[in-house]
């Protein structure tokens, strides 16, 4: 970890790509995971008024409809058209069912922000599949989740402005801090995890950057965008797992989620962002990292490491299908 890199990123400064930037994106289709509750939902509350079709995916239909009533009274003029979709990243069945339901509605998906997760959970903690919890909810659900909708992003870029069609994966600071040398240890995954929490999260968000760049190589072609992002460091229901000494210590560094929203409004809607930034990695709160410190990380996807990690992934869904 390089300490102008964290400087960077935990005092970043002010963003420039804002609401207030983004055009109509009437006729759109947008994805927001998790969507209800944090930097999701101030996100979606930027999209409101620019006119596109919003999925809000989350777990619960009452919190959902209760954010979306709150965004609409909090913006009568809002132009855009939220919907909910149930959508549960701890259950892949679910998590096919949501990509049916989805599909059955819409004819095109035009950017997917992958902004759902969980933060460090207790070691052994594991899927409904009984996959290693940070991978199954952090990356592998995801994973599937886009692939399925995978059809919808690839119709949308035929139609669309070049550079426009998106997805945007959540990785973290964290990452460059604590993920294994070469972003992850097989051995380790497919034994599920290590005796560390903190290290098996990392690692988890380590594979969304390896992930992004690797579907930017394969659906480059397509006019699909894949860009991974850190959303910043944020005081979300990400933490709700960490004692109170912890939070006390954190406080200190947390920001309110509007910010982290920006970035992920930059890495879905900024026109800087273009086929040169495919596999790139946005930092706080809506840049491109002109160079990431981890060098090894690099050096494993020129190596194929994204690949390998790729297969992996679609093997742990296959064996759960």
């Amino acid at each position: 970890m390089a300490f102008s890199s964290l400087i960077t990123q935990f005092w970043p400064p002010s963003p420039t790509f804002t609401e207030k930037d983004v055009p109509s994106q009437e006729g759109r289709v947008f994805m927001v995971t998790g969507g209800n509750q944090g930097v999701g939902y101030e996100l979606i509350k930027m999209l409101y008024p620019t006119g596109a079709v919003i999925y809000m995916a989350s777990r619960s239909r009452e919190r959902a409809e209760q954010a979306i009533k709150d965004i609409v009274s909090a913006d009568p003029s809002g132009s855009a058209r939220l919907r909910f979709l149930h959508l549960d990243l701890d259950d892949l069945n679910a998590v096919r069912s949501a990509a049916k339901t989805f599909s059955e509605q819409e004819s095109r998906l035009d950017i997917i922000w992958n902004n759902a997760g969980i933060g460090a959970v207790k070691v052994g903690s594991k899927t409904k599949q009984g996959i290693e919890a940070h991978m199954g909810v952090n990356i592998i659900a995801p994973f599937l989740f886009t692939q399925l909708l995978l059809p919808k992003l690839q119709a949308a870029a035929i139609t669309s402005p070049k550079n426009s069609v998106r997805i945007v994966w959540a990785s973290s600071f964290t990452m460059e801090q604590l993920s294994p040398n070469g972003g992850y240890n097989l051995e380790d995954i497919e034994k599920g995890g290590i005796n560390n929490a903190y290290v098996n999260y990392a690692t988890s968000k380590a594979a969304n950057w390896m992930v992004a760049d690797e579907a930017g190589k394969r659906y480059g072609k397509d006019g699909i965008i894949s860009v991974a992002q850190n959303p910043g460091n944020l005081k979300t229901q990400i933490y709700s797992t960490q004692t109170k000494f912890m939070m006390f210590f954190l406080n200190w560094l947390l920001y309110p989620p509007k910010l982290g929203g920006y970035t992920e409004l930059y890495a879905g809607l900024s026109p800087e962002i273009t086929e040169k930034q495919q596999g790139g990695f946005i930092i706080p709160w809506g840049r491109v990292q002109a160079r990431n410190p981890r060098t090894d990380i690099i050096e494993a996807l020129k190596e194929g490491k994204g690949k390998e990690l790729w297969d992996w992934i679609e093997a742990q869904i296959k064996a759960h299908g």
